[in-house]
């Protein structure tokens, strides 16, 4: 009685096995057939270079073994494709290779340089909207805004190439008999630029665009959240440079989380970090670069706040709040800020 009640158990524990099994298999058909890169209505997605599983490691040569993650439209939680992300050990052959890239490209004049970002410019305007309307799928927000910011990268790109015929230095004068001070301005090396998901494109291209001209390479993580629109831009910079037999690890690229940003924050090899995102994070951020007294830009936020008072006139007040929700929309970079981005990506030597 014992016995044909064991074999009972064990019959029935292979039959729930099975029945496990096979329904763990039938999710992972549904999830396969259900990408949103696999319906008709989405192939645009594939003219980015997208299928559904992504590498997302590029310094050179693509690649990534850590965590895969799945990219969900936040509109109706629908997976659209997946991303695998950097190990701590890719993140470290990428940065040696972006190091080893930077002696190439800070040898290029300047000019030339412009010439590259003009290229890398003109290649983002014939993917403007595709790309934009990657932002508004994978981000969220409207797709004129999504386009819009495509367009904020463009433009940044166009003052870049301006710039690379500037960058320049006074002639000073010398308290020493037939001398004279000369200033110059080089390359910092390394920049190390993490950005946050409600800007997956604009504030990487505003970094990336003068970065470039000032002599530097960079090396780009984004949001966990938006990883597509990470690895399209990464695809169309890297053609750029390819087309140049230029290396393509200038501008590389490390999907993942918390833990490749903290490496990026602690690496020394990394000569600037710039950072997007909330201000409890850029608060540890800064204390990790500063405590290897490295160099850092800090662009942070809160919570989108609005004060009205009891007077205001609501015809004005709530268009603006919806457009400060919905819109999302920041204005583009004042000549001043990206000035003073230009100087942090350059170092001073007299």
């Amino acid at each position: 009685m014992q016995r044909c009640l064991t074999l009972t158990l064990a019959q029935h524990s292979r039959l729930f096995l099975r029945s496990k099994l096979a329904t763990v298999r039938c999710q992972q058909s549904a999830a396969m057939s259900g990408l949103l890169i696999n319906q008709p209505k989405y192939s645009w997605l594939k003219e980015l270079g997208l299928s559904e599983d992504n590498p997302g490691v590029y310094n050179g040569s693509w690649g990534g073994s850590g965590e895969v993650i799945t990219s969900y439209c936040p509109a109706n939680n629908e997976p659209i494709a997946r991303v695998t992300q950097a190990t701590l050990a890719e993140y470290e052959e990428t940065v040696q290779k972006t190091k080893e890239a930077w002696k190439t490209w800070a040898d290029i004049p300047a000019p030339k340089r412009g010439e590259i970002v003009r290229q890398i410019g003109d290649a983002l305007r014939k993917k403007i909207k595709v790309l934009g309307s990657l932002v508004s799928l994978e981000m969220g927000k409207i797709y004129v805004e999504g386009v819009g910011e495509v367009q904020e990268y463009v433009d940044v790109c166009d003052y870049a190439v301006g710039l690379s015929r500037m960058i320049g230095g006074p002639i000073l004068p010398s308290e020493r008999p037939g001398h004279a001070l000369l200033e110059q301005w080089n390359p910092v090396g390394l920049v190390g630029i993490i950005t946050a998901f409600n800007f997956p494109v604009a504030v990487y291209g505003w970094n990336n665009a003068i970065a470039l001209t000032c002599g530097n390479v960079c090396l780009w993580k984004g949001a966990p959240t938006t990883p597509l629109t990470s690895v399209a831009v990464t695809k169309i910079v890297a053609e750029v440079l390819e087309a140049n037999n230029l290396p393509g690890a200038i501008c590389s690229m490390t999907c993942g989380g918390a833990d490749i940003g903290t490496a990026m924050a602690k690496d020394e090899r990394v000569d600037l970090v710039s950072f997007t995102g909330s201000t409890h994070v850029g608060k540890m951020v800064a204390m990790m670069v500063q405590e290897r007294f490295g160099r850092k830009l800090l662009e942070l936020g809160g919570n989108n706040a609005i004060i009205v008072f009891e007077d205001a006139d609501l015809n004005l007040v709530v268009p603006s709040a919806v457009f400060a929700s919905v819109g999302n929309r920041r204005p583009a970079l004042h000549h001043n800020q990206e000035a003073d981005a230009a100087r942090e990506c350059s170092r001073h030597s007299g």
